[in-house]
């Protein structure tokens, strides 16, 4: 699949996920076959003001292909960060239009923009003007209503190179089934490429999504939380009609112990194990004994006594 002048690896891309999708959980997802891997959400006007944690957030050295995601209302601010965002060499920006968070959305970013069509066409046409790569975005069905087809019209007449749909409006957040519906409808009437989102939490609804919609990719968010092998699972599903990894709780465990040491190395041992505590918590949900170890989890402080934590709780469940 290509993006632009971006040839891909495969059709299965891990969504931008504020707080989640750092570079430690990009590798493990990257590892088990994700084919395009996307930045946490970047403020435009953080860049702008040379904002160091904003900054900190596009380092994805030795991520190809990947893309960073920018968020924004100002079209005039928007293109003129980009230089700043080619210092991190990623091969596709894409633009957020579709973020429900409230502290998003009462700036008029995210999915506030698409009340407003006609400045989103603004945004992609002042970014994709000046931008050396691919410019893409991702929406959503719309506000309160659909206008998910008007949006992505504009997006494509205004040099966007593929667009990502979330089935669900603002009003819905994450609530109720994402409709596949208006991938369906915008994928037949664009031709760009079009991202199917939303509901993917097992092989099967991705197989299914790809059907439904005639999508050309589907990006995984919140079915990947705890649960990177699910791309190596849809693989094997559009590939061989079934899945055959089954990861254990030890093979989970294990990723998890992975997952919190690659992000102390990333963040430091404080940052890092405040952060890997929901991670772990996904990891681990559904085992037995789950609930015990996520309470005692989230009181550790210090990557030793996570570690014992987590291989006593192996021994005792093999």
């Amino acid at each position: 699949m290509r993006i632009g002048n971006i040839e891909l690896e495969n059709t299965i891309f891990l969504a931008p996920m504020a707080g989640i999708t750092d570079k430690p959980f990009r590798t493990i997802c990257r590892r088990f076959g994700a084919g395009l891997v996307y930045s946490e959400m970047i403020s435009a006007k953080g860049l702008y003001y040379n904002d160091k944690k904003t900054a900190e957030l596009m380092d994805m050295s030795g991520e190809a292909p990947c893309a960073i995601q920018i968020f924004g209302s100002d079209p005039e601010i928007m293109a003129e960060i980009i230089p700043k965002v080619m210092e991190y060499e990623p091969d596709i920006i894409d633009i957020n239009m579709g973020c429900p968070a409230p502290k998003i959305v009462n700036n008029g970013d995210g999915s506030a923009l698409m009340k407003t069509p006609e400045l989103m066409g603004r945004i992609m046409r002042a970014v994709s003007d000046v931008s050396p790569v691919p410019v893409t975005a991702k929406i959503r069905k719309g506000w309160e209503e659909d206008n998910s087809l008007e949006c992505a019209r504009i997006l494509e007449e205004n040099g966007a190179a593929a667009v990502a749909v979330h089935g669900r409006t603002r009003r819905e957040f994450y609530s109720g089934r994402a409709d596949w519906e208006v991938i369906k409808t915008i994928k037949k009437e664009l031709s760009i490429p079009v991202i199917g989102n939303g509901d993917i939490f097992c092989a099967q609804d991705a197989e299914r999504m790809f059907k439904y919609t005639g999508c050309d990719a589907v990006m995984v968010a919140r079915g990947a939380q705890g649960n990177p092998w699910l791309f190596a699972q849809i693989h094997e599903q559009l590939e061989d009609g079934e899945v055959i990894t089954a990861p254990s709780p030890e093979d989970k465990l294990k990723t998890a112990l992975e997952h919190v040491e690659m992000l102390i190395a990333d963040k430091g041992e404080s940052r890092g194990i405040k952060e890997a505590r929901k991670h772990l918590a996904w990891y681990i949900k559904g085992m037995r004994g789950a609930s015990h170890l996520k309470t005692e989890i989230f009181r550790i402080s210090d990557f030793a006594t996570m570690r014992s934590a987590l291989v006593s709780y192996i021994d005792k469940i093999l």
